[in-house]
């Protein structure tokens, strides 16, 4: 098995149950740099052009900070990344000295939108959100994605 990002206890049972058959909703692998990941990411992303082992390196850091970073992805029958999100943890003085979370890089692929895999990636970061301890969640959007985000609720 694969070096995962953090457990896959953070998983919502619900969110996976409610994806098509033969998809699967997990941590970010180290190994999904080759299954796709950055290509979902550069849907709605300026990425630039990171290399394997900037990427590697980028997963080794959040992977030691496991209580700060959860970078969730939507596997295909393909075995390839068809979604993608992350929820980043700030911790902070007030709300009793509380946790927030911050949800960003929502992306699907272009040929799997419109099919509620974006909104199962919002659902299932709200999960670990709650799971973590966070007193609230915050996403930041442009304006055109506002009403997809308001969906989400």
């Amino acid at each position: 098995m694969s070096v995962l990002l953090f457990s896959k206890d953070f998983i919502s049972s619900e969110v996976q149950a409610s994806l098509p058959k033969s998809y699967t909703l997990r941590p970010l692998s180290i190994d999904d740099y080759e299954r796709g990941f950055f290509d979902v990411l550069s849907v709605f992303n300026d990425i630039g052009s990171l290399s394997k082992d900037q990427f590697l390196e980028r997963f080794n850091y959040m992977k030691a900070r496991q209580d700060e970073y959860f970078v969730i992805v939507i596997i295909s029958p393909e075995d390839r990344v068809i979604g993608t999100g992350a929820i980043f943890v700030e911790h902070k003085f007030i709300f009793n000295a509380g946790r927030v979370g911050h949800i960003e890089d929502v992306a699907i692929d272009k040929n799997h939108q419109g099919k509620h895999f974006g909104l199962s990636v919002v659902q299932a970061l709200k999960y670990i959100g709650v799971k973590i301890g966070c007193v609230k969640a915050i996403l930041d959007c442009s304006v055109e994605n506002i009403p997809f985000y308001e969906k989400c609720g």
